[in-house]
């Protein structure tokens, strides 16, 4: 199975890779990336718009394509299968063709905390122009749907229900066929997003009884830019155009248009031939194997991986539900998320961290994020030893930064003073050993060190007023102008470590100068020169970016 995945052999880091972020998107095998380089070298024409030979033959592939996705989910008919960019475009057809249609003030959409941003903000938007109500289902402490919760808020004003097939963010399966019975008795519509489920189980629309079902293809092994959208084809047929142009129309005059029928009436414009055959060379590869035994192996790997982190002091999982697909959420007493996602990279293990687009679950389970280890069929017992090996060296090697940064007193009655102490830690904030190293994990480990010993701001300090938004870890910022000198203080803070340290570096060159001064300061050129800008995720660079900007605004105001 590995071998089929070229990427896996490679290294990160000077470790052989570990991928755990599948959730995100998948590796894609040796079929897709070749299905989509023969597609450009041997056939590349657009589709249903030429007799030639190479456009012929590339809409066959394109049709072909559309009956594998409708046996895939087992679909009545191939008119019922469209493609989209993705699970997103998908979902947004589906509200802004469907919900605008047919949604007045009054009427009602459920939801539940599980959903991926994608499966919220695209209603809010169709209820805020409808005037339609959006209801949510909640869930259990182990992470799992409430159906009780649900059952209270469907209701006979509610005209569709949404709702994920597997949580992106913690793993947790839905129990949708039971959702969709229920909605069904009320007269409700159902849309299954199933991103997070096409490649761990195999989907049967038909026996689920789903009105919409859409996935995308890179969570499956495909390529990106490319998804699904099923739909009833009494749905659909009675749905409006969403985008307009090539393709969608059957004729066109200056009086009037008359659209094409299913599935072109929602395919404007000159579709990813390319990625549509990918995807089919993706489904070919994933339907040579036994879906039970894939899953069965998913199973164990996310099994061996929970016990191994519980047995971690200071680690607790997120998301318990004896249901779940391979997602293993987690976060650490000491490390923040960000840190540990970084300390793994430097050991060639990828996991994500952050939200997960899912920032109203966050807000319920009372997080900011968690770190995300997710499995593929692809992955190895082997590849979890090596991660939770990495985890327990990370935990033990770990001590609270409070032990080892010196603690400023929660009073400055001299604010001078107090920036004064900041600034001399600043004067010394870029070691010889930083500039001197010649490689990534040296230069990160003075970052790190950085981070632990930077003077902590006090914990009166740490207010909504003074945090900046834009980035992935809490930063808190304050500034002190100096009138009579015309110098311009900073001092800051972050829950994250690594940004502890780059903040040391951005302020070790700004504080105590004037701010004429402030305004010249190169972000880029800077860590550019420190050899540390391509090595700035954007996570960590978006978030550098937001306190830069923060710095220039207050030297700007004071210029």
């Amino acid at each position: 199975m590995r071998q089929q995945f070229p990427i896996l052999g490679q290294q990160a880091h000077g470790y052989p890779l570990v991928y755990l972020d599948n959730a995100a998107t998948t590796q894609k095998p040796e079929r897709v990336i070749e299905a989509v380089n023969a597609y450009y070298r041997e056939q590349n024409a657009n589709v249903h718009r030429a007799s030639h030979y190479l456009s012929a033959k590339s809409t066959r592939a394109f049709e072909v394509a559309r009956e594998q996705v409708q046996h895939f989910l087992n679909a009545r008919s191939s008119n019922e299968i469209i493609w989209t960019r993705g699970a997103t475009e998908a979902i947004n057809l589906v509200a802004n063709s469907w919900g605008r249609a047919n949604l007045q003030a009054g009427d009602e959409i459920l939801l539940t905390c599980l959903e991926h941003h994608a499966n919220i903000v695209p209603w809010q938007l169709v209820a805020e122009a409808t005037g339609a109500v959006i209801k949510v289902a909640d869930i259990r402490a182990d992470g799992s749907l409430c159906m009780d919760s649900f059952s209270q808020q469907l209701s006979d004003k509610t005209k569709i229900v949404c709702v994920t097939h597997a949580s992106n963010a913690i793993g947790t399966i839905t129990p949708v066929a039971d959702i969709i019975t229920a909605a069904h008795q009320q007269g409700a519509l159902v849309l299954v997003d199933g991103a997070q489920m096409v490649a761990h189980q195999a989907v049967d629309v038909q026996t689920l009884g789903c009105d919409f079902y859409v996935f995308s293809g890179h969570k499956v092994f495909g390529p990106t830019g490319i998804g699904v959208l099923y739909g009833r084809k009494d749905l659909l047929d009675a749905m409006p155009p969403w985008q307009a142009g090539g393709e969608m129309i059957e004729q066109v005059s200056f009086s009037g248009t008359r659209f094409n029928s299913l599935p072109f009436k929602f395919e404007a414009g000159t579709p990813n031939v390319a990625g549509v055959i990918g995807m089919a060379a993706a489904l070919d590869f994933l339907q040579q194997f036994d879906l039970s035994q894939l899953a069965e192996h998913e199973l164990s790997l996310r099994q061996k991986a929970e016990a191994g982190l519980q047995a971690i002091p200071g680690i607790r999982l997120v998301g318990e539900a004896q249901d779940k697909v391979s997602v293993v959420s987690f976060i650490c007493d000491h490390l923040h998320n960000q840190d540990i996602g970084l300390l793994l990279d430097q050991q060639g293990i990828a996991v994500r961290t952050g939200h997960h687009c899912t920032m109203p679950l966050m807000e319920r389970l009372n997080l900011s994020g968690t770190v995300r280890a997710s499995f593929s069929v692809y992955n190895s017992e082997e590849e979890v030893e090596r991660f939770l090996a990495a985890m327990r060296r990370l935990v033990m090697a770990e001590q609270p930064v409070d032990e080892i940064s010196p603690k400023l007193p929660e009073q400055h009655s001299d604010l001078p003073e107090f920036y004064q102490t900041i600034k001399a830690f600043n004067d010394q904030s870029i070691p010889a050993s930083l500039t001197g190293a010649h490689n990534w994990q040296e230069k990160y480990r003075q970052i790190m060190l950085l981070g632990k010993r930077m003077p902590a701001l006090p914990e009166s300090w740490k207010t909504d007023e003074s945090r900046l938004h834009g980035c992935e870890s809490t930063v808190w910022i304050h500034h002190y102008y100096d009138q009579e000198t015309m110098q311009l203080f900073f001092a800051a803070d972050s829950d994250a470590r690594v940004i502890r340290g780059l903040i040391a570096l951005v302020l070790g060159q700004v504080n105590g100068l004037q701010p004429k001064d402030i305004s010249r300061f190169d972000m880029d050129g800077y860590f550019a020169q420190l050899g540390l800008l391509t090595h700035l995720s954007p996570s960590r660079g978006n978030g550098l970016r937001a306190i830069v900007a923060e710095i220039l605004s207050q030297a700007h105001r004071y210029h």
